[in-house]
């Protein structure tokens, strides 16, 4: 090729070097989302979004309040602890404590903005180019972009589907080998509503103990458990010592979606590290969030107690209406979580489903495929939201596709 065959023209030039200087992770990172499908339902109009994680309650007053006294009282600089504000440090260690039986001192937990920043903290502080984290799909797509992201090597392991999603932990533990840094797993899961058991906890605790293998478990729908006042958690069973990190957030069962605040809780041995990682990362959780969040913690069991009511509402209704549909692949009921997670029959790609039933029931539905390809058949749909509002959605599959 010639010189002179060349375009040099700014928009061709652009194009050419659009990419220079970018991490290869980052060239091929993209959201995913449900773009094509909301774009249709804003043509159509009268659609029930519920392809959201998220709720429909506005964070309650008292949290609110607590978040705007420490505005007035002049909580708007920097958090001298880059791990946390004194009183939300303080509130952890009691909640955790008292929520899993065992204490779980101050120096074991750290605030981030967030439940995604403090997965990233945590990948981050585990994970090199050329290392591996193995983790249990069908999974939230941040995990494996996540992973991606950072350096490392994202590998899926499914859950097995029957009748149910159930985890096979030989296969789990054959996926790792000598560049494993971390096995993923988020109980109860987003999107099927699997939970881990005890026992199932136990061979995870034992292998990390026996090979070095770091467990990072996502622990953000812990509370949203319909067994009990929360989900088994390997912070339940881990010692200080052990190579375990849980996640967690306020976002969920404290409706506190868009304050981004949440935590991690590690071994003592690994909070200068962190502390240092959130100083470079995010200089910290802004001090009145905390405050927020410390209201939360304090004062609002009664608030956990009332979201899982009309979770486990919600997801009833689903199941009695969901049935209704001929040729519905309908798991078992989830224990936890806040989704339902279904399939048709004869519908290999979920997307064509979801489009089906945007066009025919003005209902928005997340399509599996975002969750890992074992799941590429299933449907996600939210019942965080006003009960008659899911009637309504459930109402109209059934009449559309019966």
């Amino acid at each position: 090729m010639s010189l002179q065959s060349l375009d040099f023209s700014p928009e061709a030039m652009k194009a050419r070097y659009a990419y220079d200087g970018i991490r290869a992770q980052i060239r091929d990172l993209h959201t995913e989302n449900i773009a094509l499908l909301a774009a249709r339902a804003r043509e159509l109009g009268d659609v029930i979004p519920l392809w959201f994680g998220e709720g429909d309650i506005v964070t309650p007053p008292f949290i609110r309040d607590a978040a705007k006294r420490a505005l007035d009282e002049g909580t708007t600089f920097y958090i001298p602890n880059m791990r946390g504000y004194q009183p939300l440090n303080e509130a952890l260690s009691k909640y955790q404590s008292d929520l899993h039986g065992r204490h779980i001192a101050i120096s074991r937990s750290t605030v981030a903005p967030g439940g995604m920043q403090a997965l990233y903290l945590a990948l981050s502080l585990l994970v090199d180019t050329g290392t591996n984290v193995v983790y249990v799909a069908p999974q939230w797509p941040n995990i494996h972009n996540a992973i991606h992201l950072i350096g490392g090597e994202p590998r899926a392991v499914s859950l097995d589907f029957d009748t149910d999603w159930r985890l096979d932990l030989d296969k789990l533990f054959a996926a790792c080998d000598a560049r494993t840094r971390a096995i993923f797993l988020s109980t109860p899961s987003n999107p099927t509503g699997w939970t881990a058991s005890r026992e199932e906890m136990a061979a995870l605790l034992d292998f990390s103990r026996r090979t070095g293998v770091w467990i990072i478990s996502d622990e953000v729908y812990n509370r949203l458990y319909f067994d009990g006042r929360s989900a088994p958690s390997i912070l339940q069973i881990a010692e200080d010592s052990d190579r375990v990190i849980s996640i967690n957030s306020f976002s969920k069962a404290w409706a506190m979606t868009g304050w981004r605040v949440g935590w991690l809780t590690h071994p003592t041995g690994v909070a200068d590290q962190l502390g240092a990682m959130t100083q470079y990362a995010n200089s910290g959780t802004a001090g009145f969030v905390q405050a927020g969040a410390a209201a939360a913690m304090n004062d609002g069991e009664w608030l956990v107690a009332e979201i899982r009511e009309k979770i486990k509402a919600g997801l009833d209704l689903a199941y009695e209406k969901l049935a209704q549909i001929p040729g519905i692949i309908l798991p078992e009921k989830p224990r936890g979580g806040m989704y339902a997670f279904f399939a048709l029959a004869g519908q290999p790609d979920a997307r064509r489903a979801c489009t089906m039933i945007l066009e025919n029931s003005r209902v928005g539905l997340a399509p599996g495929h975002m969750f890992g390809a074992s799941s590429s058949a299933f449907m996600r749909m939210c019942v965080f939201r006003d009960i008659e509002q899911i009637r309504t959605a459930l109402d109209r599959m059934v009449d559309a596709l019966k």
